[in-house]
């Protein structure tokens, strides 16, 4: 079977799309307001079903992403507890001490997810 083919511009589009009609210009809007332009709404017009569904894949997963962020840091307390009762002195770095390469790979990604400033949506990055 033949892999389907996504047109970037159209998945570009519709991630952009808020989908508010505008009366005056009879279009969309982007997520910043600025209406389609009669080409942009002709091309989303033309979308696929399977370029709707990887839009509607996308946005899942940016969904997931920010659940994963919101719940970071009460991961990380669940995470690092275990660590944390085999010390006397309670410190991260005791902690990241007796972690193993793969649970401070996993440290690391919570760690990041807390900190790091939450990236927007963006069509093709999710």
């Amino acid at each position: 079977m033949p892999e389907t083919e996504f047109r970037p511009h159209i998945i570009a589009l519709l991630c952009d799309a808020d989908f508010t009609y505008r009366p005056d210009t009879n279009t969309w809007t982007h997520r910043d307001g600025r209406p389609f332009s009669k080409t942009d709404q002709a091309h989303v017009f033309m979308a696929t079903r399977a370029e709707l569904e990887e839009v509607r894949a996308q946005t899942a997963r940016y969904r997931q992403y920010v659940q994963k962020r919101a719940e970071a840091p009460e991961t990380m307390q669940r995470f690092l507890a275990p660590f944390m009762q085999q010390l006397t002195q309670k410190t991260l770095g005791n902690a990241t001490q007796l972690m193993s390469k793969d649970e401070r790979t996993e440290f690391d990604r919570l760690l990041a997810l807390m900190v790091e400033p939450e990236r927007p949506f963006a069509p093709n990055a999710f």
